[in-house]
């Protein structure tokens, strides 16, 4: 695996997922708002989430030096959610991605992981620009990326089986990551 950073925060700590976290996954994955509003990944089982983890956030740390991080909460190492930053094929630019669990939502922890990861992506990664896709119904990611400094840019056009997604872009460091 390539040296990823460990990102903490004043409650959180953002580290690479490890075949160890696929029993978490399996649960996130699968929870209703995930496939709602990110989609069915396929997960299943633990081989399934240990496969996700191989071919997905651990591929990208190897391709990119960068991808999916477990959240977890540093008072008592609880697994949140994750967040990262992804590279689409289909995208020109890094995407800001983020879920939590149903029973960590509306605790701030979400917005607290994005801002350590906008610092990060700009501070140490050197991007200047960022985006984040969101299907238009999902009100808490939409009013968190407006806080953040996210402007709508776009509909993405819907492919076969999906739904239309937003486009929203941010340039860095001119983000609302103090707050």
């Amino acid at each position: 695996m390539a040296d990823i950073t460990v990102i903490d925060t004043p409650r959180l700590r953002l580290r690479p997922l490890v075949a160890g976290d696929a029993g978490f996954l399996l649960g996130l994955l699968n929870e209703p708002a995930f496939l709602r509003q990110i989609g069915d990944r396929g997960v299943r089982n633990p081989a399934d989430a240990e496969r996700y983890i191989a071919t997905g956030p651990a591929a990208s740390y190897q391709r990119h030096g960068f991808g999916l991080l477990l959240i977890e909460r540093k008072s008592d190492g609880v697994a949140l959610g994750m967040a990262g930053l992804l590279k689409r094929e289909h995208l020109a630019d890094v995407d800001l991605g983020y879920a939590l669990t149903a029973s960590a939502c509306g605790q701030g922890y979400a917005s607290e992981a994005a801002r350590a990861l906008l610092q990060h992506a700009h501070a140490v990664l050197g991007f200047i620009r960022l985006i984040a896709i969101v299907v238009p119904d999902n009100l808490p990611s939409l009013q968190l990326l407006q806080r953040l400094g996210f402007a709508f840019e776009c509909t993405l056009p819907a492919e076969a089986g999906q739904t239309v997604l937003h486009r929203y872009g941010i340039a860095l460091p001119a983000c609302n990551v103090a707050r």
